[in-house]
Protein backbone atom coordinates (compact mmCIF):
# COMPACT_ATOMS: atom_id res chain seq x y z
CA UNK A 1 0.00 0.00 0.00
CA UNK A 2 1.07 3.19 -0.87
CA UNK A 3 0.72 6.70 1.19
CA UNK A 4 1.48 10.20 -0.60
CA UNK A 5 2.96 12.91 1.50
CA UNK A 6 4.19 16.32 0.62
CA UNK A 7 7.56 17.19 1.89
CA UNK A 8 9.08 20.67 2.85
CA UNK A 9 9.83 21.76 -0.36
CA UNK A 10 6.05 20.64 -1.29
CA UNK A 11 7.20 17.68 -3.42
CA UNK A 12 5.25 14.48 -3.43
CA UNK A 13 6.77 11.55 -1.64
CA UNK A 14 5.02 8.32 -1.81
CA UNK A 15 5.72 5.54 1.01
CA UNK A 16 5.71 2.25 0.45
CA UNK A 17 3.45 1.44 3.99
CA UNK A 18 5.44 -0.49 6.41
CA UNK A 19 5.02 -4.18 6.11
CA UNK A 20 2.29 -4.13 3.02
CA UNK A 21 4.82 -5.91 0.61
CA UNK A 22 8.10 -7.46 0.53
CA UNK A 23 10.63 -6.24 -1.90
CA UNK A 24 12.19 -8.95 -3.39
CA UNK A 25 13.58 -8.40 -7.03
CA UNK A 26 14.58 -5.63 -8.95
CA UNK A 27 11.10 -6.21 -10.94
CA UNK A 28 8.99 -5.35 -8.01
CA UNK A 29 10.59 -2.46 -7.51
CA UNK A 30 10.27 -1.45 -10.73
CA UNK A 31 6.62 -2.15 -10.70
CA UNK A 32 6.57 0.18 -7.86
CA UNK A 33 8.68 3.13 -9.77
CA UNK A 34 6.08 2.90 -12.19
CA UNK A 35 3.52 3.36 -10.04
CA UNK A 36 4.29 6.24 -8.34
CA UNK A 37 5.68 7.65 -11.35
CA UNK A 38 2.17 8.47 -13.05
CA UNK A 39 1.89 10.14 -9.53
CA UNK A 40 4.90 12.67 -10.62
CA UNK A 41 6.08 11.20 -7.86
CA UNK A 42 9.94 11.08 -7.64
CA UNK A 43 10.84 10.52 -4.38
CA UNK A 44 10.38 7.12 -2.22
CA UNK A 45 10.28 6.18 1.01
CA UNK A 46 10.60 2.20 1.46
CA UNK A 47 10.80 0.77 5.11
CA UNK A 48 12.93 -1.70 6.00
CA UNK A 49 10.88 -4.44 6.97
CA UNK A 50 9.59 -4.15 3.45
CA UNK A 51 12.85 -5.22 1.92
CA UNK A 52 13.39 -8.93 1.61
CA UNK A 53 16.81 -10.18 4.08
CA UNK A 54 18.94 -10.62 0.64
CA UNK A 55 18.69 -6.94 0.10
CA UNK A 56 20.69 -6.41 3.47
CA UNK A 57 23.57 -9.42 2.28
CA UNK A 58 25.60 -8.02 -0.30
CA UNK A 59 26.91 -11.26 -1.43
CA UNK A 60 23.82 -11.89 -2.99
CA UNK A 61 23.74 -8.55 -5.41
CA UNK A 62 19.92 -8.15 -4.67
CA UNK A 63 20.87 -4.11 -2.82
CA UNK A 64 22.70 -3.61 -5.83
CA UNK A 65 20.31 -4.22 -8.22
CA UNK A 66 17.68 -2.77 -6.50
CA UNK A 67 19.35 0.54 -5.76
CA UNK A 68 20.85 1.19 -9.03
CA UNK A 69 17.25 1.26 -10.83
CA UNK A 70 16.82 4.61 -8.62
CA UNK A 71 19.78 6.04 -10.35
CA UNK A 72 19.01 4.90 -13.76
CA UNK A 73 15.53 6.53 -13.57
CA UNK A 74 16.41 9.75 -11.11
CA UNK A 75 14.44 8.75 -7.99
CA UNK A 76 15.63 9.33 -4.67
CA UNK A 77 14.67 6.68 -1.93
CA UNK A 78 15.32 6.70 1.47
CA UNK A 79 15.27 3.62 3.23
CA UNK A 80 13.68 3.98 7.09
CA UNK A 81 14.81 1.80 9.93
CA UNK A 82 17.28 0.77 12.38
CA UNK A 83 20.15 -0.65 10.99
CA UNK A 84 22.76 -0.86 13.96
CA UNK A 85 22.08 -4.43 14.29
CA UNK A 86 23.33 -5.36 10.58
CA UNK A 87 27.21 -6.37 11.90
CA UNK A 88 28.43 -6.22 8.52
CA UNK A 89 31.00 -3.50 7.99
CA UNK A 90 30.49 -4.12 3.88
CA UNK A 91 26.97 -3.08 4.80
CA UNK A 92 28.00 -0.54 7.00
CA UNK A 93 30.35 0.97 4.77
CA UNK A 94 27.66 0.98 1.98
CA UNK A 95 25.63 3.25 4.09
CA UNK A 96 27.84 5.31 4.77
CA UNK A 97 28.65 6.09 1.11
CA UNK A 98 25.35 6.15 0.22
CA UNK A 99 24.07 8.93 2.73
CA UNK A 100 27.16 10.96 1.23
CA UNK A 101 25.55 11.32 -2.47
CA UNK A 102 21.97 11.47 -1.95
CA UNK A 103 19.93 9.80 -4.47
CA UNK A 104 19.60 6.61 -1.72
CA UNK A 105 19.26 7.66 2.08
CA UNK A 106 19.02 5.22 4.69
CA UNK A 107 17.65 7.01 7.78
CA UNK A 108 16.20 6.09 10.73
CA UNK A 109 12.73 8.09 11.07
CA UNK A 110 10.00 8.88 8.44
CA UNK A 111 10.78 13.23 9.02
CA UNK A 112 14.38 12.41 7.86
CA UNK A 113 12.89 10.92 5.20
CA UNK A 114 10.90 13.44 3.96
CA UNK A 115 13.01 16.21 5.12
Amino acid sequence: MIKYHANADGNTVAEILSGSEIIASPGDILDIMVSVGYQDCDKLIIHENSLHQDFFDLKTGLAGEILQKFSNYRMKLAIVGDFTGIKSKSFNDFVRESNKWGIISFVDSIEKALA
